[in-house]
Formats: C-alpha cells, structure tokens, sequence
C-alpha cells in the first residue's frame, strides 16, 4: 500500500493510476463519437466494461491510493476505512473536493443508516451505478444530498417515484412522503400525495397508516379525489388514527370535521353516535354538521338547496368504489373494436333520492379519429380518399344518462374513470381522468396509452381494467331568508 501524506504535491503525484483509466475511457468515448465518413470498415472497439471493472478493482484493493476515509457511526466502534482516489471523488462531489483539497485522511460522522450504505455510496463515485432496496432509498438519498452527488440524486429520487407500488411490509410511501416535505423535493412530494390519494383504501388497512402525520392527515382530507370504497371507511380509519395519536383536541378537532357527513346514510350516522368513542368524546365540535348531515337526508336536495350553500366540500361526493356510485368494467382485447355496456347508480347521496336511479350508458372506441384525421375527399385526384392510417386514432369514452328527469334539476353529474394497472404485482389505480360536468367524455382519456401493444402499462392480461365513477354536484338555487 502507497504511504499516505498530508502534503499536497505527493497527492497530486499518486493518482497517476485512475488517471490514465480516465484517459483510457475518454479516448475510448471520443472515438465512438468520431466520424468514419461513411467509411465500411470503420468500427468501434469498446472496453469499457473492464475499464469500469479496473476502476472498481481500485477501489477494493486500494492501489495507488492518495486518500483515505475513516467513516465513524455510532452503532460501532470501530470507523469504516476506504483508500480511495482524489480525483475520482472530486469529478463526483464538489464537497469530497474541499475535504480532500489540503488533507489526505478526513473522518466522517455518519447515523447509522447511512453508514450501512457508504460502501454503496463510494462504489457509485467509481462505477456509476448502484443497486437498493425500498428501505436503502431514504438513506441513500441522504448520502448523496449531503456530499452533493446530484446524478445520484436525480436517479434516487426517481426510483422512490416509479417504486411507489412496491410491496413492502411496512408501507414506505408514508414514509417517502414525510421525506420528500423535509428536503424539499416537491415532485416526489406530489407523487407520494397523488398515489395515496388514488390507492387510500390499501394504505387504510396497512402498517403505514399508523405513521401518517397530522399535517398529511389533513392534506388527505381535503382533497375530492380520495378513491375509496365509502366516508364510512374513511370515518372508520380516522377513528383508528385518533384513537392510537391521541393528538391534542384542536387536532382532532379539525380532523374530524374534515369528514363528509352528509355522504354517510342516516343509519350509519345514527350508529356512530351511538357506538363512536371519538365522536362521543368530541361531540360538540360535529354537532352542527351531524345535524346539518340529517337535514340534507330529509329534505329534497332542491328544497335542501335553497336554504344552504351546497357549493362547498362537504356535499361533494369522493371517488366512492360502492355500486351505488359507479360500475367497474373490464375490456378485454381493448384495441380491437367498439364496445358498449350500461350501470345504474343512485340519483344522489341523500337519502330522500334513495329510491331514485339513473341509467347511463357508455361507450369505449379505441381507434377514434379526430375530425382533423378523418378522411376527406381529394381536390387533386376526383373521388380519391384521403388515406388514414388505424393509428391515428385514439382511445375514446363516451357516458351518457339513459334518460332525463325533473328530478336533475339542480345537479350536474361529475364523471370520473379510474385505470387499474399492475405494478410490482399489484393492481392498483395509476391514471384518473375527470370529465368537466358540462361534458360527456373526456379530452385526454388514454391519450398517450398504445393499446395494440399486450404489454402496454395500461393493460392487466389484455384487458383494460376501468371502474366509472359518477358523483352527482349539487348547485345552489334560490335564496330564502331564514
């Protein structure tokens, strides 16, 4: 092993070895980027694949080493040591450049997590590429953030997104979500909050729920676009989160009206003020909106309307999976022509429509042309068509109601159309298209999916997996003074 010093001109004599592998892998680049001019006996000789090899080798033997870290943790004693080499440090972290720009020996204080990945860490600033599990993505990321690896970085964080589906007998994507809010990382934030919010029923009943915060809690709660199977599940998991965080009464104070009361039947309601410990012991901060909740039961939505503003959340419908809301639809061999089907769901959630049903019918065409595509006649050659090609098209979804009824007055129907797909063995919600209320379909529904393609994302054993939503809105009508 080379002696290792302080002094900087026998650093800088020492790294003459991962020098010249660097030369080699510049050289090597420069002429798979050289121009033959066409010339057929031109052909690229690349090694790069031992050069990335030898590079390693470096690393485990320790040859021609000019640095040494001594890595300390406190879950040992004893400090983790790597000979390492300045100048490929350097290339990949502007802090391991200032480290190491007057010294040869640093020590660093790592937690324990990230020390139990440092091996990992270095072998990247060699080799460019690591391998981790679900678990060693929080740790890493960290590494890499700390000693500026922005490549590593990047890659991290886009493994923690496209990782969001993968089993784990924890959960991690609570976890991801917290992380992402304390670095920073609003993309990753957005993704985990997206997931969660489409796929809530599967972390209702996990490890993970536990471990959500107040402050994600509360996000959760806001938002219309919960997918769940009702706000009787919701209320239920909420109940569970309460009663195990016993957060201060101003919390749950706030998370429990946050609930949707009046998407809850009355008997349901009835039953939680009887059997609810939590709503028993907060009581009076629901009082007005259980109250509120049995008005809107009892009365016609139109009479309803009339006296109270219905422009607001709480008479907003989530993305419910009960039937009474919607109706799942498997298109098998979705690419090969036209389908149709039809489902009923309740005209709405109060329970005066209760007996009330509206028939809607849909309609999937996978090749549908825009009328820009459609064909036309030519001017050029009389009676000739233009040609279209089957592609052109794309994926459209038609719903309409069946019928019409002086009982819509006052409500347009929001349509919502959730795409299952299998992700790390999972199925589970990826893609969620909302239809505007004035609308029959919406304007980017698969867009962008290639369904001739049987190992498209889009498709479970060659077939689309859908589930129609449709959420009936509520709007205000004329105002009677009280």
């Amino acid at each position: 092993m080379a002696r290792l010093t302080g002094t900087r001109p026998v650093a800088t004599r020492r790294w003459g070895c991962a020098a010249a592998f660097l030369l080699l892998l510049f050289t090597v680049q420069a002429a798979q980027k050289a121009d033959f001019s066409g010339d057929s006996t031109a052909a690229t000789i690349n090694h790069s694949l031992t050069l990335l090899q030898r590079l390693q080798e470096l690393l485990q033997n320790g040859n021609g080493s000019d640095s040494v870290l001594r890595v300390r943790s406190a879950a040992s004693d004893e400090p983790k040591v790597f000979h390492t080499h300045q100048l490929l440090l350097s290339l990949q972290s502007e802090v391991f450049e200032s480290l190491l720009r007057n010294q040869s020996v640093v020590t660093l204080y790592e937690p324990p997590e990230t020390a139990a990945l440092f091996e990992k860490f270095i072998r990247y600033l060699y080799c460019g590429g690591v391998s981790i599990l679900l678990h060693q993505a929080i740790p890493m990321h960290q590494l890499a953030s700390k000693y500026r690896v922005w490549g590593l970085q990047r890659g991290v964080a886009e493994y923690m997104r496209t990782h969001l589906a993968s089993e784990s007998s924890q959960g991690h994507v609570v976890g991801w979500y917290h992380y992402a809010v304390r670095v920073g990382d609003a993309a990753l934030q957005e993704s985990c909050l997206q997931f969660l919010a489409w796929n809530l029923s599967a972390v209702l009943g996990s490890a993970e729920w536990g471990s959500v915060s107040v402050e994600l809690l509360l996000l959760l709660l806001e938002r219309s676009d919960l997918v769940l199977h009702s706000e009787l599940e919701l209320y239920t998991a909420v109940e569970g989160w309460l009663s195990r965080r016993q957060p201060e009464a101003p919390v749950a104070e706030r998370v429990l009206r946050a609930i949707r009361y009046p998407m809850i039947a009355p008997s349901q309601l009835f039953r939680l003020q009887a059997q609810s410990a939590v709503l028993a012991r907060h009581r009076g901060v629901v009082q007005d909106l259980l109250f509120q909740a049995f008005q809107f039961h009892a009365a016609s939505p139109l009479h309803f309307a009339k006296y109270f503003d219905v422009n607001c959340s709480m008479f907003l419908p989530r993305n419910y999976l009960a039937p009474s809301w919607g109706s799942q639809w498997v298109i098998t061999n979705p690419a090969r022509d036209d389908r149709s089907t039809s489902f009923q769901t309740q005209l709405g959630p109060s329970s005066h429509d209760a007996g009330k049903r509206v028939t809607w019918n849909v309609l999937f065409s996978p090749r549908w042309l825009p009328v820009s595509l459609r064909p036309v006649y030519s001017d050029s050659v009389a009676g000739a068509i233009q040609p279209v090609r089957i592609e052109d098209g794309r994926p459209r979804l038609v719903i309409t109601p069946a019928m019409s009824s002086p009982d819509f007055a006052g409500v347009s129907f929001q349509k919502t159309v959730l795409v299952g797909v299998r992700q790390q063995g999972r199925v589970l919600v990826k893609h969620a298209y909302s239809f505007h209320q004035s609308s029959d379909e919406a304007a980017d529904f698969l867009a962008h999916a290639d369904l001739q393609k049987r190992t498209s994302e889009y498709l479970i054993d060659n077939s689309l997996h859908l589930h129609i939503i449709i959420k009936p809105v509520y709007h205000s009508l004329i105002k009677v003074k009280k």
